[in-house]
């Protein structure tokens, strides 16, 4: 298999290159970056244009993106997250519309951020949006990324939610609720956090590629959300805590503006129903059972 992948150097990226390069795939990996070598199984081009149109693909993997939680969202911040995702996947369509032999399939990465915010309803992919800029973001990147199919290509759009690892990702900031003795959450606490172990994740682009009866949009998170609440008490399982307390909501967004609101202060409560429909089975469906793989 030949696939090309966006964001391939980073987070997830990364992680996906080295489970396809455990099947043998050709990866092309589409980057800004100029310090990047060939490998036996890897390259890195830096112009989509330059490919040549009788350039033969399986499959591509879109995940690029600027970082949702890198700094409070001014204008100018939110014009940069917008472009980073609309302006790569438009780019993927044009050279999807003029290579002579089109991919099979195109994975395209979303966010649950799609759905707004819902309280404690359970949203799987059929579930009602409420505004908000993250929705907006997302619903642009989908719309985007939905006209690969009018090219005949098997389109599957991944609403992400928040992806742990060991090492990396909101891990390493989850672990700091948590430091020196003291358990904090967020504002209230009763706001859903829907993760996933990025070994799921990419176990899922695996699933969502070999299937070629699989189209539409997935929510790519763990059956089992946890509260900000809850997120800490199970934290504690494995720090030893003194005291648990919260951080005051009005205390964030002083600090974070719109971006503590939408994210922090708010969030999900996402289900995968159509991935675990399909047969993908998670190996980390709660967040006690992912607790000793992300801490090793």
């Amino acid at each position: 298999m030949r696939v090309l992948i966006t964001g391939g150097t980073g987070f997830i990226g990364g992680a996906l290159i080295e489970r396809l390069c455990q099947q043998d795939t050709s990866i092309s990996v589409y980057t800004r970056s100029t310090s990047h070598f060939d490998t036996e199984f890897i390259s890195y081009l830096n112009r989509l244009e330059d490919i040549p149109e009788d350039t033969q693909f399986d499959a591509f993997i879109n995940l690029a993106g600027e970082s949702m939680v890198a700094g409070r969202w001014n204008e100018a911040r939110k014009a940069q997250l917008v472009a980073s995702r609309i302006d790569t996947t438009r780019a993927l369509v044009a050279l999807a519309a003029r290579l002579r032999h089109k991919p099979r399939v195109v994975l395209s990465a979303s966010a649950i951020g799609i759905y707004g915010h819902q309280g404690d309803d359970r949203l799987a992919e059929d579930a009602g949006q409420e505004d908000g800029f993250a929705h907006r973001l997302c619903q642009a990147w989908e719309t985007e990324a939905h006209r690969f199919e009018p090219l005949g290509i098997r389109l599957c759009i991944l609403r992400l939610g928040v992806v742990l690892a060991s090492e990396g990702g909101a891990m390493e900031q989850l672990r700091r609720t948590v430091a020196f003795g003291v358990g904090t959450w967020l504002g209230s606490g009763k706001q859903w956090l829907s993760w996933v172990h990025r070994d799921d994740v990419t176990a899922a682009m695996e699933f969502l590629l070999a299937d070629e009866s699989r189209s539409g949009s997935y929510n790519i998170t763990a059956p089992e959300p946890v509260t900000n609440r809850g997120l800490c008490d199970e934290l504690s399982l494995r720090q030893q805590v003194f005291l648990k307390l919260s951080v005051p909501g009005f205390v964030m967004r002083l600090a974070l503006g719109e971006m503590a609101l939408e994210l922090l202060l708010n969030g999900q409560r996402v289900v995968p129903r159509r991935l675990q429909e399909a047969g993908f089975e998670f190996r980390y469906e709660t967040l006690r059972e992912a607790l000793p793989a992300l801490y090793s």
